[in-house]
């Protein structure tokens, strides 16, 4: 199928999608802040920048987009139009990813991602039983 916008609107279009301060980032704030837990956002550790960060109990948590980090899900579906250009960008997104999530653990942190596609009002129960769990783990 092809892309209703020309090549120069879709540039556009992809320019303009945010990547910090994002609904799914707002919301897991949200969540976190309700549990009463201070958290910090997008702290420096080391070479990577979580969405959001428990320095006092080395928890780091990843708010994932599905399509820009490759999940399996059907909002992770590459677009139809230069595809080997997104291949590309998304494995170095996922590369990048497990570089991080490797780099936080030899420093003795966790990490908890949460997908884009998780949060979502049916699901949320399921996720905030998740995330309690993720930060009373030791």
């Amino acid at each position: 199928m092809p892309d209703i916008f020309s090549k120069e609107k879709r540039s556009e279009v992809m320019r303009a999608v945010k990547h910090k301060d994002t609904l799914p980032e707002l919301i897991i704030q949200s969540l976190i802040r309700d549990m009463g837990i201070e958290y910090e956002r997008e702290s420096h550790i080391f070479n990577c920048k979580p969405d959001i960060v428990i320095p006092n109990i080395k928890k780091a948590f990843f708010i994932h987009g599905c399509f820009w980090h490759g999940h399996k899900c059907r909002r992770g579906k590459l677009p139809s139009t230069n595809i080997e250009y997104w291949k590309n960008k998304i494995t170095n997104t996922k590369r990048r990813d497990k570089r991080n999530y490797k780099e936080l653990k030899l420093n003795g942190w966790e990490y908890f991602v949460i997908w884009e596609c998780e949060i979502k009002k049916k699901k949320l129960d399921i996720l905030i039983r998740k995330i309690t769990k993720f930060i009373k783990t030791k």
